[in-house]
């Protein structure tokens, strides 16, 4: 029989990439610049999903507030401090790399939607030896939406050459973009979701990515 979906999406942060750590350090360098002290990675991790400028301002609303314009001063702070240091700690969760092959080796089509910058994921899945799996990357400054919104799941689809396609995330933004497009979901444990992943949502909820393969022939 064959394998019942032709594309399979996925997010970044918390799904392929444990990128607490090094999330962590650069909304702590940009809380140092604002005078604020630094905050455990786990408070830091409930604030990723929706982007690096909400991130940002989550992170200052929990250390004492925050306005606009000291977002947006801090903003490049945090950035900056990101790409020079993105890839310190970073590394694939467990089982990414047999699963991806496990997929591809069923001939689906992979692909990345993410609220990431487009040029950060692209170097992270590079400097993961991950990229050349992948058919696009799209980051949350390749469309003028990101996740919830379903824009760059949809794309995706397209991008991909169109046919029946999954996705998996850790987040509610993650569920909620591939409802609205239609597509299955299935959430990761394992995630930095601050929310009860079995209360999400999704389709399917998987522990680690041995995981994945049955879990999306199921709901296939």
């Amino acid at each position: 029989m064959s394998f019942p979906f032709a594309i399979v999406g996925f997010d970044l942060d918390g799904t392929l990439l444990d990128t607490s750590r090094d999330l962590a350090a650069a909304a702590n360098a940009a809380l140092a610049a604002g005078g604020r002290g630094p905050l455990p990675v786990e408070a830091v991790l409930a604030r990723v999903g929706g982007g690096t400028r909400n991130m940002l301002a989550g992170v200052l609303e929990v250390s004492g507030g925050a306005t606009a314009a000291e977002v947006d001063r801090l903003l490049p702070v945090l950035l900056a401090h990101y790409e020079a240091n993105m890839t310190v700690h970073t590394r694939p969760y467990p089982g990414v790399v047999g699963a991806l092959d496990a997929l591809i080796a069923r001939g689906v089509t992979l692909a990345v939607v993410t609220n990431k910058l487009e040029g950060f994921a692209s170097t992270l899945l590079a400097a993961t030896d991950l990229r050349d799996r992948f058919a696009c990357v799209i980051g949350g400054d390749t469309l003028p939406v990101g996740k919830p919104a379903p824009d760059g799941i949809v794309e995706m689809v397209r991008r991909c050459g169109g046919g029946r396609a999954a996705f998996v995330g850790d987040s509610i933004y993650d569920v909620r973009a591939a409802t609205a497009a239609g597509v299955p979901v299935i959430a990761c444990r394992f995630g930095f979701s601050p929310d009860e992943v079995d209360s999400l949502g999704a389709d399917a909820v998987i522990d680690d990515f041995a995981a994945l393969v049955p879990a999306l022939e199921r709901l296939g």
